[in-house]
């Protein structure tokens, strides 16, 4: 039944979602990488479409909106009402480190924040590790080996800030290892592992904080295809295992 954001019916989502956060990217992913693609909701303009992959298996795409507090909202409720079992967030992010370029694959195995997202939970003082289910980081890191494109697997920030009125401060993340920099990872992860359910963050680099680089709109279309259509065949392998 329809959830407070999202229209969708029962039965209309696949078992696994992959989760721009562009509304428009999810429909272009849909129309691009889908088979039939259905208009399943539109609630806030946040559009989602179940369809079919090219195997022939039905997977759904749609939007997450920007930052923790909107993908937290829609990745709990396609969890909880329609059951989802897999959600993979794919989106661009910024390069931290020197030896990772522009149109570069970033795995985030785990998810750092500077935001309170966990803080509600009482952990007696404790801090929580967001991080990725395996199973979908060796399907994607497979995925990618195979397509031959630069890869980087390893710690990301999911940041409330977009606009840093420090401009240093990135420096800290970089100094302890962290890849790069995205709004949506922790906020996923944290939901997938409360919820009991699985979650994987795949992003194309569209910019670097060393290098004041940031791709073209040709190239960021580029970059997005090659990630989309890792985080398809992660769907297809997934699918593939749950029918097994």
């Amino acid at each position: 039944m329809p959830t407070p954001h999202i229209e969708a019916k029962e039965g209309d989502f696949a078992p696994v979602v992959l989760m721009p956060g562009d509304p428009k990217r999810a429909e272009w992913i849909a129309k691009t990488f889908l088979k039939n693609p259905k208009l399943v909701t539109s609630v806030r303009g946040i559009l989602g479409f179940t369809g079919e992959a090219p195997d022939g298996s039905l997977v759904s795409v749609m939007a997450s909106g920007m930052g923790m507090p909107s993908i937290g909202i829609y990745s709990h409720e396609l969890y909880t009402s329609y059951g989802v079992e897999a959600i993979l967030r794919i989106g661009t992010c910024g390069s931290y480190q020197k030896d990772i370029g522009l149109k570069d694959i970033i795995i985030g195995e785990g998810a750092c924040t500077n935001s309170n997202w966990m803080g509600e939970h009482s952990l007696y003082g404790g801090t929580f590790s967001a991080i990725a289910d395996y199973q979908l980081l060796e399907m994607a890191v497979d995925a990618t080996r195979e397509k031959k494109l630069p890869l980087h697997v390893g710690n990301i920030l999911s940041s409330d800030t977009f606009y840093d009125y420090r401009p240093e401060a990135w420096k800290k993340w970089a100094n302890l290892g962290v890849l790069g920099v995205e709004m949506e990872a922790y906020a996923l992860y944290a939901n997938a592992a409360t919820l009991g359910k699985k979650a994987l963050a795949i992003c194309t680099v569209s910019d670097s904080f060393l290098f004041a680089k940031e791709l073209s709109s040709q190239e960021r279309q580029e970059g997005l295809t090659n990630m989309v259509s890792i985080a398809m065949d992660v769907a297809m392998k997934y699918n593939a295992c749950r029918t097994k």
